[in-house]
């Protein structure tokens, strides 16, 4: 070898992937689909119930590109190698027991670009993963406070504490009230010692002051996000191909307004699925901001328009609670 790239080079990243270019050939032969990143790949396929040939094509992709790798000096580390099935407990235990026929272990949970995926797809280890350093973080940042300006401690807040809540949070769509309650309580317990606010004032104005959305209307402007991107031409092609364009049968006012189909699902557990989620909650914004000319514009509205539903809401509640103490 006389020349080569130098480690941390800008061509390292662009060279690695044309060296690694042959996978994606073993992974289309055997009609697989692929995720391709720095230095990971991730292969999955659908099942049809007590239809299990495609695994056979998985295990043999698998036995492929581990024999590529060798003949090229690289080498398929099983260790990190994880195997994963999702999707109804019964018929997951059968694909499970048949990987396990083929020399594949499976297991219950893996994490894949730091997120935590369990085969319900609960999110609540992931969850538990996210309080648990948050909280760790919180406490650290609580006892300097006294010693940084209030500047500085909102920067070590969003870049230990908000990161974390937000990072991925565009697959918490539709999760139980408990799972998310546990991540506002983080951001709670963040402004409460941004503000030198204490546990028994309530928190809303707090979030208010700071202009800091809820998670769950954090979530929804992720998705929305991704959704603009995606209808614009700005967002990966794969989640452009999960929205089809509202057309009706006859000329109706909602004709041109940039809605979107909505499919039909049949389980409360399916309403989750970004297809459903992120078209429902992009056919409910009003038509100027699915219209919005720039992302720049969209996101500026957008963030508006969220911080307004979501401050509106708990200033409703308010009114009711206090309707009920006066009776």
């Amino acid at each position: 070898m006389t020349c080569g790239v130098p480690q941390g080079s800008i061509l390292a990243p662009l060279l690695f992937s044309l060296y690694m270019l042959p996978l994606s050939q073993i992974m289309r032969k055997n009609q697989i689909a692929y995720h391709s990143y720095a230095d990971d790949t991730q292969i999955y396929l659908a099942l049809s119930p007590n239809d299990y040939s495609p695994i056979d094509s998985l295990c043999q992709c698998i036995d492929e590109i581990n024999s590529w790798m060798c003949q090229n000096f690289l080498q398929l580390n099983k260790e990190k190698t994880e195997v994963i099935a999702f999707g109804n407990k019964d018929e997951v235990f059968k694909v499970n027991a048949y990987l396990d026929s083929r020399g594949q272990t499976t297991k219950n949970q893996v994490r894949n670009l730091g997120v935590i995926l369990e085969t319900d797809l609960s999110f609540s280890s992931h969850v538990k993963a996210v309080t648990k350093s948050a909280y760790y973080h919180l406490k650290n940042i609580a006892r300097i406070r006294c010693f940084v300006s209030s500047q500085d401690l909102e920067k070590l807040v969003h870049a230990f504490i908000t990161s974390r809540v937000d990072y991925c949070n565009g697959l918490l769509t539709g999760l139980p009230k408990k799972t998310i309650r546990q991540l506002q309580l983080i951001q709670n317990a963040a402004a409460r010692i941004l503000t030198r606010t204490r546990k028994s004032e309530h928190i809303t104005p707090v979030l208010r002051s700071l202009h800091w959305l809820p998670v769950t209307f954090r979530i929804d402007f992720k998705v929305l996000l991704l959704v603009y991107k995606s209808l614009n031409d700005l967002g990966p092609k794969y989640i452009a191909d999960m929205f089809t364009e509202y057309k009706p049968n006859r000329p109706l006012r909602s004709l041109g307004s940039s809605q979107l189909e909505i499919p039909s699902v049949h389980t409360k557990q399916r309403e989750s699925a970004f297809s459903y989620y992120a078209a429902r909650s992009w056919n409910q914004l009003p038509e100027e901001i699915r219209c919005a000319k720039t992302l720049v514009t969209f996101k500026s509205i957008l963030k508006t328009h969220l911080f307004s539903c979501a401050f509106i809401e708990s200033a409703l509640c308010n009114v009711r609670t206090d309707c009920t103490v006066f009776y």
